[in-house]
């Protein structure tokens, strides 16, 4: 009997240790990502996903609508087909009808800029708008020749540059190390015979997966940006965050091939198939929701990684225009977000960025496990 109650004493404190663990960290993750979103999250809204980080000052010209009608508005434009507004002592364009000519004006290298609203009028003409008011802003870009030149700021404080910019770098990332990663664990699961070799081969893998991201943005600022005259580049980070995930989807991808049951292989090759024909046909297709997770898990890696990044691909806040050179290096949201608190320590803009990149990463965990659970049941079925 006394036996009996401390077993059952020792299952309680157990059972209650277990629910003590989970409470905390539930807990602890809760308030992480409460305390992010409530001081990111009311900065998070359309145009902080959609606008350039910095301000975009343009000198554009608008041939002017010669067939208007007036409105009888003191806030519209009627040559220019636009309603204007006083926001901040600054002209702003608050709307713009379907044929207004302001959607094809032209820079100065005449090329097309079509105006938006949201765009602030700095000048037309000789007229400067500085602390002018509405009525005398309307009247400069209603008169004048049939051409009008304006000075248009198109404001910043969006992180389009760097959510565009995670993207480039994701899918060099993957298009560089998911082939490479997956052939690998093809070769040390189906073809590489036991013995030191192998084991010398893993035990670097596993020693690759423990070097710290900042020693990866070292060697790739050393070999890609000087040695190999990348510069800091999109190209350059991709290549260094390509090395880094090796270990990861060589490790994942091999387990799930071990999973594969062997008498898949057997019944494949007694058929009369080769061993290239078994892996393509058979291996691959059956381990490959399990490979699909792997991939899905190493974009969580590159959306947070910044360390390796800052080094190699830069923290300007540009859209890369090209793989390598000047206009090639770019921020991603973690490297944005390290600069600005670092830099500006702006907590309320950088938990606005964290706020993305947390919903970022639920995302990417409830598509791993929607995969996981759709491998399951198609086997179970």
């Amino acid at each position: 009997m006394m036996k009996n109650n401390n077993t059952k004493l020792k299952d309680g404190i157990l059972r209650g240790l277990i629910y003590l663990s989970a409470t905390v960290t539930v807990a602890i993750l809760v308030v992480i990502i409460g305390f992010i979103f409530y001081k990111g999250l009311p900065g998070v809204n359309l145009k902080f996903m959609t606008r350039m980080w910095d301000d975009e000052t343009t000198v554009v010209d608008v041939s002017r609508n010669n067939n208007s009608n007036s409105h009888g508005e003191t806030d519209y434009v009627e040559s220019l087909g636009i309603h204007i507004a006083l926001e901040d002592k600054n002209i702003v364009i608050k709307s713009i009808d379907s044929n207004s000519p302001v959607k094809d004006a032209v820079n100065m290298k005449k090329a097309s800029y079509e105006l938006k609203t949201g765009d602030v009028i700095g000048k037309a003409g000789n007229t400067n708008f500085k602390n002018i008011t509405l009525e005398e802003a309307k009247k400069a870009l209603d008169e004048g020749t049939e051409t009008i030149r304006m000075k248009i700021t198109r404001t910043g404080g969006g992180i389009l540059p760097m959510l565009v910019s995670t993207i480039y770098i994701i899918g060099l990332t993957l298009v560089i190390s998911a082939p490479i990663g997956i052939c690998a664990a093809i070769y040390l699961n189906e073809y590489a015979k036991p013995g030191r070799m192998l084991n010398i081969i893993r035990f670097a893998i596993q020693n690759l997966a423990g070097i710290p991201s900042i020693v990866y943005g070292l060697f790739g600022m050393l070999v890609f940006v000087q040695t190999l005259k990348l510069s800091y580049s999109v190209l350059a980070g991709a290549f260094t965050l390509s090395i880094m995930l090796l270990p990861t989807i060589i490790s994942t991808t091999e387990e799930t091939l071990k999973e594969v049951p062997m008498t898949y292989r057997e019944s494949s090759m007694g058929l009369g198939a080769t061993k290239l024909q078994t892996i393509s046909k058979i291996i691959i297709p059956s381990a490959l929701p399990g490979i699909l997770v792997a991939i899905i898990l190493s974009i969580g890696r590159i959306v947070g990684e910044s360390a390796a990044l800052i080094w190699t691909a830069g923290t300007i806040a540009q859209i890369p225009k090209t793989l390598v050179g000047s206009e090639a290096a770019a921020a991603t949201l973690t490297t944005k977000m390290y600069w600005l608190i670092k830099e500006t320590a702006d907590l309320e803009q950088a938990s606005s960025i964290a706020v993305v990149l947390i919903v970022l990463v639920i995302a990417l965990n409830m598509l791993s496990k929607l995969i996981t659970r759709k491998f399951l049941k198609k086997r179970t079925s």
